[in-house]
């Protein structure tokens, strides 16, 4: 056996898929790190490297920390100092400055040390509301480097169903993030943007990815009885439910009896006949607000749930001449709306209007959703057209919406709005010069 591997346990650093290391497994690896990090005793060198248009700063190589860790720690195997970077780096000390994957390579690759303030050591138990904001405030930093990920845009869609009541507030808290943000040094922000990414890297990881927190979104919206977290990331105190729970072992599962079924569908009639949002006057008015305006560029859900936004992407679909397959869509919605004696009724309306033979509109099915459609309307009911409406609801969302989203009618749109914004503020000042 290799003389790093006695080294590697002296140093304690617990398997990521252990439920919690401990405090001591803590300080042993930020000891490493810190001694890493110092220029008088050897460290890695720490340096900023010119690309072709930019600057990288504050930035090390795989290699460069695999050998120090060979060296430092007596460790002959490179592959087992690969290892051991990969397991700092699953705990967020290490990250690379371009992956979202929480690993170590020994190659140029650039990586970048995480700022003490986000260690694991302060014990973090981050809110899904902290994700939130941190997630909206990307949205709005118009930078290639900051742009979701495909997991983290689903991830922000379901948060913000999750948090419908409260979107508001979190959006005012990351706008009020993203001027703080403004006002600081370039290369200072460039840091400060990646050791925040690199932070909920540990907390809310790639899907597939080990989780060294035992902590996932879905997860923490499954788990029961979720308790008082010990900090928030950003300052923003709510002891709700909304908060992510401590992670709880799983409970043994009991069979589901009459009595449940009862009050769980007790349950569901009163969430149907409930209102779930409570708009404001704002929001009814037909001229949207620059934040709303803002909203439709999150997700395609937003744009759909929103009334006035519905409204705009119709026009932009007419203009295009497929405003059918929203048209499609929005029927289907309200046909599970509809009492149980109108529903034969109104799919066969449906059916006539979008997709029989010769229809006056329609829609461009594949072959495979338009067989089922055909055999669903046999004997139909409210979810007849589901596949269909999936396969259009994709459609749009991949093409269309984007889009919309470049199109002069959005743009001018957001312009019209900051500019009305701007001659307000213009007009308030004066008022205060003139008094």
């Amino acid at each position: 056996m290799a003389q790093g591997s006695g080294d590697q346990r002296a140093v304690g650093i617990a398997d990521p898929e252990e439920s919690s290391p401990n405090m001591i497994v803590y300080c042993k690896i930020e000891d490493i790190i810190t001694k890493m990090q110092d220029d008088k005793t050897g460290g890695v060198p720490i340096r900023t490297v010119k690309s072709f248009l930019s600057k990288i700063p504050s930035v090390v190589t795989g290699t460069d920390i695999v050998q120090w860790l060979m060296k430092n720690l007596s460790i002959e195997d490179p592959v087992e100092a690969i290892h051991l970077g990969s397991l700092i780096a699953a705990q967020g000390y290490i990250f690379p400055i371009s992956d979202h994957v929480l690993t170590m390579k020994d190659d140029g690759t650039f990586y970048r040390f995480q700022a003490p303030y986000f260690w694991p050591s302060n014990c973090w138990e981050p809110e899904n509301t902290d994700y939130a904001i941190y997630l909206c405030k990307r949205t709005m930093q118009n930078k290639a480097r900051l742009e979701l990920a495909d997991y983290e845009a689903e991830n922000l869609a379901r948060l913000q169903r999750a948090f419908a009541r409260k979107w508001e507030f979190i959006f005012m808290q990351a706008e009020a993030q993203v001027k703080i943000d403004r006002k600081k040094d370039k290369t200072e922000r460039k840091i400060l943007d990646s050791q925040e990414r690199a932070f909920w890297d540990v907390h809310r990881p790639v899907p597939g990815c080990v989780n060294t927190t035992e902590m996932d979104i879905r997860k923490c919206r499954r788990l029961k009885n979720p308790q008082k977290v010990k900090k928030s990331v950003y300052g923003v105190t709510d002891e709700t439910q909304s908060q992510s729970p401590v992670h709880i072992p799983s409970q043994p599962i009991r069979k589901t009896t009459k009595d449940d079924i009862r009050k769980q569908i007790t349950f569901l009639n009163a969430q149907i006949d409930r209102h779930c949002l409570k708009m404001s006057k704002v929001a009814e008015s037909k001229e949207p607000s620059q934040q709303r305006v803002k909203r439709w560029g999150f997700s395609f859900d937003e744009i759909l749930k929103d009334q006035v936004g519905r409204d705009q992407f119709l026009r932009f679909l007419e203009s295009e001449f497929s405003s059918e397959n929203l048209r499609f869509w929005l029927s289907v919605q309200d046909l599970k709306k509809q009492p149980l004696q109108d529903v034969a009724k109104r799919v066969e309306e449906i059916w006539q209007e979008f997709l029989a033979p010769g229809a006056p509109s329609a829609i461009n099915l594949d072959s495979h959703s338009y067989e089922i459609t055909s055999q669903n309307v046999k004997d139909g009911g409210r979810y007849t057209f589901e596949d269909a409406q999936e396969h259009i609801y994709k459609l749009m969302k991949s093409d269309s919406y984007a889009r919309f989203l470049r199109s002069n009618a959005y743009q001018d749109l957001l312009l019209a709005k900051k500019k009305g914004k701007s001659l307000a503020g213009k007009r308030l000042t004066g008022l205060m010069q003139s008094s």
